[in-house]
């Protein structure tokens, strides 16, 4: 009895594969990622401080909604002053809701990622017409405020339909964040050619670790911390993707600040050694590499 299965990627196991290395012959690629998103008000999905699925209310609104009005403000002066590049998984309705953040985030160079239109649907969910106008609406929408297209895709709540690669693709993006199966970039089979899986880390990641888990802002910092630290000393072998992703409504309460901005800190204290960048231009990079080195290359 066959178990459901595939046809996207096949299995590469990590040490069997080619050794190269990233710009300026480092090892270790880090990439800061951040979700800005919007929310409907007492209806549709939406994590809370107190659990993952709760009644939409004022209150769970409220809390969301601080991180569009407060919380990413304290992030971004954070990046800022530890001087991080950026990307951020958009809800195309947070540009359209919060007219300051387009801004902010051109004034700072960061990547705008496509991220569906709310976290408060799902598009694993819609028929594939439906699916498909989701996608190029928020496409479209990221375009008009960054002033280009978004090359990438985070699906609200990491969720994919059957055919969302194929629709990713045949809109134009080149790489996707939802398939969270190795720490270095590898190439998926679509009906309209590869496109590039970005590592996208569901473990150094504040919303499964804070809320679903209950952890510590300082727990956390020492997630990313041991993380990083683990990656760095097995990038000696081989490149490696260190992802750190974030929600503002979360890490940009400012009691959970302090101990973001001293694992962030301790990460740049070995900046000689990495690459920071963006998904997009880790995407560009490996884009550009010779056929047979990044998994799904071969052919």
């Amino acid at each position: 009895m066959k178990l459901p299965a595939h046809a996207r990627y096949a299995h590469s196991a990590i040490p069997t594969r080619p050794t190269y290395e990233w710009p300026g012959g480092k090892r270790l690629a880090v990439l800061v990622v951040n979700n800005i998103e919007h929310f409907a008000y007492r209806a549709g999905m939406g994590s809370d401080s107190t659990g993952l699925n709760p009644v939409q209310n004022q209150r769970s609104y409220a809390w969301r909604d601080y991180g569009n009005r407060v919380g990413l403000w304290n992030l971004l002066d954070t990046l800022d002053e530890l001087e991080i590049p950026s990307a951020h998984n958009i809800n195309s309705a947070a540009l359209e809701a919060c007219p300051e953040i387009g801004p902010a985030l051109r004034a700072r160079a960061d990547e705008f990622i496509g991220h569906g239109r709310s976290n408060s649907e799902r598009q694993d969910i819609l028929w594939e017409e439906d699916e498909r106008r989701l996608i190029v609406e928020s496409r479209d929408i990221l375009a008009r405020h960054a002033g280009k297209p978004p090359l990438g895709w985070l699906g609200p709540y990491i969720a994919q339909s059957n055919v969302t690669l194929d629709l990713l693709r045949e809109s134009g993006f080149a790489y996707v964040m939802d398939w969270p199966a190795d720490d270095q970039p590898f190439w998926m089979a679509t009906r309209a050619g590869p496109i590039l899986s970005v590592p996208y880390s569901v473990e150094i990641n504040d919303s499964p670790a804070l809320i679903a888990r209950q952890h510590s802002a300082r727990e956390f910092a020492e997630m990313i911390i041991d993380q990083f630290d683990e990656l760095l000393r097995q990038s000696e072998k081989r490149p490696l993707v260190c992802s750190v992703v974030l929600h503002p409504f979360i890490v940009g309460q400012p009691h959970r600040l302090k101990p973001l901005r001293q694992a962030l800190r301790h990460i740049m204290a070995h900046r000689d050694k990495l690459w920071v960048t963006r998904p997009g231009e880790l995407a560009e990079y490996v884009a550009g590499l010779p056929r047979g080195l990044v998994p799904g290359s071969e052919v």
